[in-house]
């Protein structure tokens, strides 16, 4: 099942959580023609999304937005308060990935770095109650992990370490933090859970959040707590493209159709196209 579950060393005051999707992943990507190492760093900020939003104190919306000055210019991701999933990513047409290896020899995967070059991660929170919510930090770490990690040690002013995986099938992640109480109840207790955090395999995290948990730390006490679903959710929503047009003006409205016949609006992050003709004025103004 598609999930973020949260969990607890209650030995160790130190929390955790995992983030496992296989469906809701598949279908956000389905239909795209992302080179495989842009895929996979969509598919690891459509992780993190999920699993900070499933963690969040106060539930909303949120959007998790990185921009850089490479060949990937931009990924957003946005989870709402149900976890339902919603991204998309812009980037060149043509993605290098040779860094000067011999022709015969198979071209790396090109770095974080070289993906998005310098740029800055914006995050964004809309709650019921009260105005949005917006962080705005330079990128700062080797990957996406490493950018995230970093921003959550920031934010949170507690030591915590994150590890993300993401290919064509599967995106997941496994999330740690230290809290206050944790050098009271056992000093050496993060140090021995970042020893056999670090044997984590990309593999590992398809297995059940027990089974991972168990096979990972085989000497600990962790309640696990209840999963809560995940899923992609990005239906047509054509009153909002009317509201839209609408608020263009008629005079700019018939212009556009007097020029191209049709009006066609395309939904870049759910991938939805909408198409009107001249009847559209009428339905908007009259």
């Amino acid at each position: 099942m598609d999930s973020v579950r949260r969990f607890l060393f209650e030995d160790l005051d130190i929390r955790g959580a995992v983030v496992s999707l296989g469906n809701a992943w598949h279908e956000m990507s389905a239909g795209r023609d992302d080179p495989p190492a842009v895929q996979a760093l969509l598919g690891e900020l459509t992780a993190v999304t999920a699993l900070i939003a499933g963690n969040l104190k106060t539930p909303g919306r949120l959007g998790c937005q990185l921009r850089g000055h490479g060949p990937v210019s931009m990924l957003l991701v946005d989870c709402d308060e149900q976890l339902r999933l919603r991204g998309t990513v812009h980037h060149a047409d043509a993605v290098p990935i040779s860094r000067g290896e011999p022709a015969d020899a198979v071209p790396p995967a090109p770095t974080f770095a070289e993906l998005l070059g310098d740029g800055q991660l914006t995050l964004m929170l809309q709650t019921k109650h009260g105005d949005p919510y917006q962080s705005v930090v330079p990128l700062v770490g080797d990957s996406l992990a490493a950018v995230f990690e970093h921003y959550l040690v920031q934010s949170e002013q507690q030591p915590a370490w994150l590890f993300l995986t993401a290919d064509d099938q599967f995106a997941g992640g496994l999330f740690l933090q230290k809290l206050p109480d944790a050098d009271t109840k056992d000093p050496d207790g993060w140090n021995r859970l970042m020893h056999l955090a670090a044997t984590l395999k990309p593999a590992e995290l398809r297995e059940s959040p027990a089974k991972l948990l168990m096979q990972l730390f085989p000497d600990e006490n962790i309640r696990l707590f209840d999963p809560r679903p995940v899923s992609y959710h990005c239906p047509r929503d054509e009153e909002k493209v009317l509201a839209m047009l609408k608020s263009m003006g008629r005079a700019e409205i018939e212009a556009a159709l007097a020029e191209q016949d049709e009006l066609v609006i395309e939904d870049e992050i759910c991938r939805h196209s909408y198409r009107y003709g001249a009847e559209i004025v009428p339905k908007l103004f009259d």
